[in-house]
């Protein structure tokens, strides 16, 4: 403690002598900055000093900062408790010994200050703002200092002490970045110690509504706390009700344009009012003074925009109805600013612009404070910038901006027919015949038939070149349009021979099934025989010729043994002649059983094969 004593009464700047003093005293392990138990060593005889440096300027009556000695730091002498803060901060700033150190001491010497000397510590502070407020020091003591500046409000008396408050309050806002949380109101929390007093009871003799006066000041418990409106649904209609008998007195009575004169909105005095009187002998003065009506419509326009806040929880919003009333209520109060001498409509549109910023700052605030300083942006490499800039293309790519600057050269080069070469059919399916062949050993998976593009092309080609393939497509799949010509043979023979065995079966059927049918209405347009036979000699001539003028009957012939019918001429005859001796013809009865005999030998598959065949 004696080498700083020493050290502070020593002439010249701080940087000559201060690490020299450090080492001497703590000897530490490092020549250069002091670790953790060095750092709390060093504090304690720092603030230690400090105590006994106030205790010393009490005792002899001085003032705190100009106690002692004057010691010359080159252009101004202070006295020994800035030295001792100067070689303290010079410490910090160079990074020998711990950055909160400083506003330690600082907190301390206000704290065993009184209010006149706190003046005096708070000119030392504001002189070195610029070096507390460099990042280094900045982060280790913010909320330090902040405890600091709060600590002074709170013992300033804010109607005496304006001044000062005021200078606090300016430090702390230069000293903190715009985006500190610190310094922001978070919650939105109201002062609801900032109450309105005003008469409850009308005094003798008194010439004013006195109902309208409680109703006006009465405003004053809801712009206090505009956060009680919305969830009590009664406290909104009492300050609705209260609200439209101010505005109906305020359009009822207008101001003229000699009462509005009356203020010089440029004197200074005009625009500054901390707060208004409340007595009821000043109510009548009051309502002819545009200013004191403003104040009214203004905190009406603020308490309309905080419930409207876009911040708010959907619980904590307004309904619909109430929604109404707002928007009704505040272009009513719109209306009277606008109307409202002098400049009424100038000085709308700056109220307009204080609540948009303010909107602003809500937005902002519910987004959690971001910084609103942009880092810079880094310079890039040498590197980077001496690298070559990629070429523009006129059509996007090189390949399309060659082909159209070939178009430009060679205008037929589009439209040479030889330009486009399709490739044969055969050429095209090889690849996919190959991977068919199992003696090849091509695995699934990288088979032609999963490319999507390959098999869409390929069909194109079989639909315009093969269109025999082509059809097969619906039956076989992709594999079944490729040529048969190109198949292995074991494929070709394995993959298609039963298809075919049972395609032909299959036809075979369809066949004996349509020349059923055929005979069924041929037998159903054939006249039965006894209908023919009319008369003896008629009914001869008409035998005698049925050989050749049958076109219109058929004769049916079933041979189950060999499998084949055939019916000759003379015995088509022979059958006819038989007949017509009988004297009767052949009976639909004896043709329908026939037939049902042959659908019943084809229905139930025999193994025996039928032939029919139809003879006119």
């Amino acid at each position: 403690m004696d080498l700083f004593r020493k050290a502070i009464l020593h002439p010249g700047p701080p940087q000559d002598f201060a690490l020299q003093t450090v080492q001497q005293a703590i000897k530490p392990q490092k020549q250069v900055k002091l670790v953790q138990d060095e750092n709390q060593l060093l504090e304690n005889i720092l603030r230690t000093l400090l105590q006994e440096l106030v205790s010393a300027a009490v005792q002899s009556g001085e003032e705190i900062m100009q106690y002692g000695q004057p010691i010359d730091d080159g252009d101004i002498c202070r006295g020994q408790i800035p030295r001792l803060l100067d070689i303290v901060l010079y410490l910090c700033e160079k990074e020998h010994i711990e950055g909160g150190m400083i506003f330690q001491l600082l907190e301390d010497l206000n704290e065993m200050s009184t209010m006149r000397n706190c003046k005096d510590v708070f000119g030392y502070i504001e002189s070195k703002q610029d070096i507390l407020g460099k990042p280094e020091l900045f982060a280790r003591g913010k909320l330090v200092m902040l405890r600091t500046c709060n600590q002074l409000l709170r013992r300033l008396s804010k109607a005496n002490d304006v001044v000062f408050c005021g200078r606090i309050i300016m430090f702390l806002a230069h000293f903190f970045p715009l985006s500190e949380r610190s310094a922001v109101n978070i919650k939105g929390v109201f002062n609801t110690s900032n109450e309105t007093k005003y008469e409850k009871e009308a005094p003798d003799g008194s010439s004013i509504d006195f109902n309208f006066y409680k109703t006006i000041w009465s405003l004053q418990e809801f712009f206090s706390n505009p956060g009680s409106l919305t969830p009590a649904l009664t406290k909104w209609q009492k300050f609705s009700s209260s609200l439209t008998v101010v505005l109906n007195t305020f359009e009822a009575q207008p101001l003229s344009d000699e009462e509005g004169s009356a203020i010089n909105l440029e004197d200074e005095g005009s625009n500054f009012s901390i707060k208004y009187l409340t007595s009821s002998n000043l109510m009548g003065l009051e309502l002819k003074d545009p200013s004191f009506r403003r104040h009214v419509l203004v905190q009406c326009l603020i308490l309309f925009d905080y419930l409207k806040a876009p911040g708010k929880n959907d619980k904590d919003m307004p309904s619909d109805t109430l929604k109404e009333e707002i928007k009704t209520c505040e272009e009513r109060a719109k209306k009277l600013l606008e109307m409202m001498p002098p400049k009424g409509k100038e000085f709308l549109r700056s109220i307009e612009h204080i609540l948009e910023r303010e909107r602003n700052w809500v937005w902002w605030k519910r987004d959690g404070c971001p910084p609103f300083e942009k880092q810079p942006i880094e310079k890039k490499l040498a590197q980077e910038t001496g690298r070559k800039r990629r070429p523009r293309w006129r059509m996007g790519n090189k390949e399309l901006s060659q082909l159209w600057k070939w178009a430009d050269q060679n205008p037929n080069a589009l439209t040479d027919p030889e330009r486009v070469g399709t490739p044969a059919i055969m050429d095209y399916w090889k690849p996919l015949a190959e991977d068919m062949d199992e003696s090849a050993g091509i695995e699934e998976e990288y088979h032609h038939k999963n490319n999507r593009v390959y098999c869409w092309k390929g069909l194109r080609f079989s639909a315009r070149q093969d269109l025999e393939g082509f059809s097969r497509f619906t039956e076989h799949g992709i594999e079944g349009v490729v040529p048969l010509e190109i198949l292995p043979a074991e494929v070709r023979s394995k993959k298609y021979q039963a298809k075919q065995a049972d395609r032909s079966k299959r036809a075979k059927k369809d066949d004996t099934r349509g020349s059923l049918q055929q005979v069924e209405e041929s037998q159903s347009a054939t006249p039965p025989a006894n209908e023919i036979d009319m008369d003896g000699s008629r009914n001869e001539n008409e035998g005698s010729g049925a050989g050749g003028e049958s076109d219109g009957m058929m004769a049916l012939s079933v041979d189950v043994s060999q499998g084949d019918t055939t019916a000759t001429p003379d015995e088509h005859q022979k059958q006819s002649s038989d007949g017509d001796g009988d004297g009767d013809g052949l009976e639909a009865g004896q043709i329908e059983a026939e037939v049902g005999m042959s659908n019943s030998i084809v229905d139930g598959e025999m193994d025996a094969e039928v032939d029919l065949d139809v003879v006119a």
